[in-house]
């Protein structure tokens, strides 16, 4: 693992401790997706309004981001790994100013769309840098496990995806849907300054004999575009949409194999069950975190007549549960406790979701996201830990890229899952048939923890 140079922009902590002066445009940077992830949960109706568009069609608001961002996270990911973080994370940030500021001003929800789209692929920078950074002054500064600064991202992140479908709401309330665009423009200026400032101009060694694998990475973004596409409106007559990521998938496997420099090391990949387990636990976890960041609001709006505002104050309990969980978890290293107590609040939170109707009284609604709440508080936190202590270090920047994929999978499944049962509007019957399926997801999640004997490990020796 290479050492973290010096920049020349700053003075560098004192020998031995973590340089602090990255928490700050991590963390910054690191916010970024959630928060458009999240206060777009309580927009999607008022869009839908405001350019007389049903579910299915603003589902591509959230599909769009999720889509660039699976794919953009481990290929800006591996990028990171060659040139360093900060070139890439200031041209992500810069562009997500950029982005922000072409959806306050779209004229049609075409160009909304893809304001969102530019949103995910340059969001898709920040994690990954700040991963690497972290390695980098892991490695320098002997830490084996630093659970406390990454307890500290996981907390950022965490925290700002669950206020924000309130913050959303507070931002509508105040000056309409265009507000939750604008406000990307002062972050990425925030961005912009911190990281130019305090991120080190070279992190890496030069790496100048690895080449780019440009064929993978594309081979890998039409897989994956292809088979989301699919999902997004399964039927018979787009069964060329399956074929088509099919053949691009065993293209890509065929390519990745045979490199010298691969986008995706696959040997490196498949020796390593652990960490396909954590993608895979990370996929199940969001499939059904997002689908109810997105649906649950929704029927609160349409079926309950609640206003954006009401909608996004009902899930503060979500919110408080959340972040509490995390602080009060994030410094232990350990992960198998917490992925079985989020499984199994995620299952309360689905069964007693299936019991909600039009007359059901507000504190059953609270205790659902409280449910809810804990599953969120716990499983993003875990799931870090686990790539931190599973994923190859020289890599770090394309694995952790690669976990925030299988997470972005997890919404895009969530989304056609909303798109599916919202067909007719976000009705009770609706809600009920999504929350079987999300049951299902939860009880999978649950069963494969429990099975994972791995997980017994991580975090047991780790020191913070």
């Amino acid at each position: 693992m290479t050492r973290l140079a010096i920049s020349r922009a700053g003075r560098r902590s004192e020998p031995g401790g973590f340089d602090r002066r990255l928490i700050a445009p991590m963390i910054l940077g690191s916010i970024l997706n959630p928060i458009n992830s999240s206060m777009l949960a309580v927009a999607l109706v008022p869009i839908g309004r405001w350019f007389h568009a049903s579910p299915a069609g603003t589902a591509w608001l959230v599909t769009g981001l999720y889509l660039a961002t699976a794919v953009g996270q481990p290929v800006i990911g591996r990028l990171v790994d060659i040139f360093g973080p900060r070139p890439l994370y200031l041209t992500g940030t810069a562009l997500v100013g950029a982005a922000g500021l072409l959806g306050v001003l779209a004229p049609t929800l075409g160009v909304l769309i893809v304001s969102r789209v530019l949103l995910g692929i340059g969001t898709s920078a920040a994690y990954p840098a700040s991963m690497f950074l972290l390695r980098a002054e892991a490695d320098r500064t002997g830490m084996r496990s630093p659970s406390g600064i990454l307890a500290a991202l996981s907390i950022s992140n965490q925290v700002i995806a669950v206020i924000g479908p309130t913050l959303g709401g507070l931002l509508i309330g105040v000056g309409g849907w265009h507000l939750i665009f604008a406000v990307n423009v002062p972050l990425s200026a925030a961005c912009l300054v911190l990281g130019a400032r305090r991120l080190p101009r070279r992190a890496t060694a030069a790496r100048r004999g690895e080449g780019l694998d440009v064929l993978g990475m594309a081979l890998f973004a039409g897989a994956l575009t292809a088979f989301m596409a699919f999902l997004m409106n399964p039927a018979w007559g787009r069964w060329w949409l399956l074929l088509l990521a099919a053949c691009a998938g065993a293209c890509f496997a065929v390519r990745e194999l045979r490199v010298p420099q691969p986008f995706l090391d696959l040997r490196v990949l498949g020796g390593n069950p652990p960490l396909l387990a954590t993608y895979g636990r990370q996929w199940l976890a969001y499939t059904t975190s997002y689908a109810f960041m997105y649906g649950f609001p929704q029927w609160l709006q349409e079926s309950r007549s609640l206003t954006p505002s009401a909608a996004g104050l009902l899930l503060l309990p979500m919110s408080a549960t959340a972040i509490a969980v995390t602080a009060l978890t994030g410094r232990r290293a350990e992960v198998r406790g917490k992925l079985v107590v989020g499984a199994a609040a995620q299952i309360a939170g689905c069964a007693v979701l299936l019991t909600a109707g039009s007359g059901s009284p507000m504190w059953l609604l609270v205790l659902i996201g409280v449910f809810v709440g804990v599953s969120q508080g716990l499983n993003g936190l875990a799931n870090q830990n686990a790539l931190y202590a599973q994923a190859d270090p020289a890599r770090m920047g394309s694995s952790s890229g690669l976990l925030r994929t299988f997470g972005y999978l997890g919404a895009l499944s969530a989304s056609a899952a909303n798109a599916g049962f919202y067909r007719q509007g976000a009705t009770t019957a609706g809600l009920h048939h999504l929350s079987l399926l999300l049951l299902g997801v939860s009880v999978l999640l649950l069963g494969g923890t429990l099975a994972d004997r791995s997980l017994r490990r991580v975090g047991r020796s780790a020191t913070s």
